[in-house]
């Protein structure tokens, strides 16, 4: 079942025939729950799931001597759909830990419904189909498997990690004893209760920032711009490293005056050394009308962010450009090449050339 503290049970619906995520009126008997894992905030009726599709009202299993209420449960408490050792440059992370493998895996599902995902044969089955496949597992055996396979960390990624979050939140806990740190790849759409949570769970992130308007997020994601941005401000201040991403795709998100002020925001809100990566487009799942983001594009968004005051921009999806690779701020002088996924590691966490510290978590630890 659900962690107690992320749902509750509601009374029967009042008034208005649509309830907070516009679904269908509850029953009578006042059965609904509410999910408090993201910003949707769904209320779910008896027998249904929330907009992820893994999280479902089951009011016939309740405890023992308990009637009449909804109860909210997973189906994604104990099992992975989808298990790989990745280099952590792969999540993208460019500054923490670089040089080692982490110990990567998600879950079917996701909290939002993007016309472009990636990974939509992951993702969608649960909401569109009622499909949850997966192989049993636990927090203990996934650490010991990321333990045996050298990695140095642990990644929830692939899918959406807030909702699978019980085992993101026991293996993180299983993971961190063990001495593994913990990273979280995420559309950014967690309720503050949620991260909460997580706060003491997670070492780094990487957060897709899709777009900077209501509009785009409201048509392209079903979702809103607002939490993501919370959600950003609060991993700057709880002290994760955090990285950003943002997919560029073509007459959507790629114009000038919106990645201005994305990249100010980055710059003002969570600090000039916070990574961007750009990422270029590829025609995916429903959009398939848009041709894959042109690499003048990217490297106009690299200026804008680096004319922002952005000292780390990145740019994803193409191989062997000379952005792909960290530069001191302070001198210019190449710090740490990349080609693809591989970083040749510096010798020193200092430029050769200037001495300037590197930002990040691990340059002085490199585990090749």
């Amino acid at each position: 079942m659900l962690d107690a503290r992320l749902w509750k049970p509601l009374p029967p619906a009042t008034g208005s025939p649509a309830d907070a995520t516009g679904s269908a009126a509850a029953e009578a008997d006042g059965g609904r729950v509410q999910c408090r894992l993201c910003s949707h905030y769904c209320v779910i009726p008896t027998g249904e799931t929330g907009r992820c599709g893994v999280r479902v009202n089951r009011p016939d299993a309740h405890e023992p001597g308990e009637t009449g209420t909804g109860r909210l449960f997973t189906l994604v408490g104990d099992n992975v759909a989808a298990v790989n050792l990745d280099p952590v440059e792969k999540k993208p992370l460019f500054h923490f830990m670089p040089g080692t493998l982490t110990y990567s895996f998600g879950t079917m599902g996701c909290n939002l419904s993007c016309s472009f995902c990636q990974n939509w044969s992951l993702s969608r089955p649960p909401s569109e189909q009622g499909i949850v496949r997966g192989q049993r597992t636990t927090p203990a055996k996934l650490v010991a498997e990321a333990k045996a396979s050298g990695a140095a960390s642990v990644s929830f990624t692939y899918s959406e990690p807030t909702i699978f979050f019980e085992l993101m939140s026991d293996t993180a806990d299983a993971a961190r004893a063990a001495g593994l740190a913990t990273i979280m790849v995420s559309n950014g759409f967690q309720s503050p209760e949620c991260l909460a949570e997580l706060e003491h769970r997670i070492d780094a992130a990487n957060i897709d920032l899709k777009a900077f308007t209501e509009r785009f997020y409201a048509e392209q994601c079903g979702a809103r711009l607002k939490p993501v941005l919370h959600t950003l401000r609060a991993i700057a201040r709880m002290g994760w490293w955090l990285e950003v991403t943002t997919l560029l795709i073509p007459g959507l998100n790629d114009g000038p005056d919106e990645l201005r002020d994305m990249a100010r925001f980055i710059h003002d809100e969570l600090g000039p050394d916070v990574p961007w990566h750009l990422s270029r487009f590829h025609p995916a799942y429903r959009l398939t009308d848009r041709p894959p983001t042109p690499p003048a594009t990217l490297e106009r968004a690299w200026e804008i962010g680096r004319g922002e005051g952005l000292r780390f921009v990145y740019l994803g999806n193409m191989p062997g450009h000379p952005a792909e690779s960290t530069h001191c701020p302070a001198c210019g002088a190449l710090f740490a090449g990349r080609e693809g996924f591989h970083t040749h590691l510096p010798a020193s966490p200092r430029c050769a050339r200037c001495g300037a510290a590197m930002p990040g978590v691990g340059w002085d630890t490199p585990e090749n």
